[in-house]
């Protein structure tokens, strides 16, 4: 049996602990805007609350964030397939789309802000303030979701990705998926809960 070097001992031991890792990372994630939803509640019980309809442009948004998730899937599907050119393709249609969901959410806080609902100020109400407070930190994390795609493209780009070595894509494409899904949870309660 061949002895393992010290870089390879080093290699095994990032693959076994990078995905585990990631988790503990998305689930206190999922702890972050639990708390901020359970305050968004609680605080809907005060008489300065004003409910109001969600911009036009978060409903567009979610069709693009929906839609990044699933040419990310088949970007991921075709490299496992060794199909790198085709997996490219739909990685930067992925980053595209992804870009389209922050310019959707800027336009809603510039749609909010043209019915006279702001985040701060003597024009905010709290129900502004939460849902623009609540959008603005996912969309941080939506940002650390589009540098995540521009390092799985340049490695990508750089053919250090083939069906027999996807941990980074993969990594990448959890996070991404994490992020969708965190949107659609959040849309879904700000459309429901008013």
């Amino acid at each position: 049996m061949k002895r393992l070097t010290v870089d390879e001992e080093l290699l095994i031991a990032k693959r076994k602990s990078a995905k585990p890792m990631l988790w503990v990372a998305m689930i206190s994630m999922v702890m972050f805007f639990a708390g901020l939803t359970s305050a968004y509640v609680v605080s809907m019980s005060r008489e300065d609350w004003v409910s109001f309809d969600l911009p036009t442009s978060l409903y567009i948004s979610t069709l693009l964030i929906i839609l990044s998730s699933i040419t990310l899937f088949f970007s991921q599907k075709l490299l496992k397939q060794n199909k790198l050119s085709p997996s490219f393709i739909l990685l930067i249609i992925t980053f595209i789309l992804g870009l389209g969901f922050i310019w959707c959410q800027y336009d809603g806080f510039l749609e909010l802000k043209s019915k006279g609902l702001y985040f701060t100020g003597k024009q905010s109400t709290v129900s502004t303030s939460f849902i623009i407070g609540i959008t603005f930190m996912h969309i941080i994390h939506l940002i650390a979701g589009v540098i995540v795609l521009l390092v799985v493209i340049y490695n990508h780009y750089k053919k250090k990705y083939s069906s027999a070595d996807t941990l980074g894509f993969e990594l990448g494409a959890i996070f991404w998926h994490f992020v969708d899904v965190l949107w659609i949870y959040l849309f879904l309660f700000f459309y429901f809960i008013k």
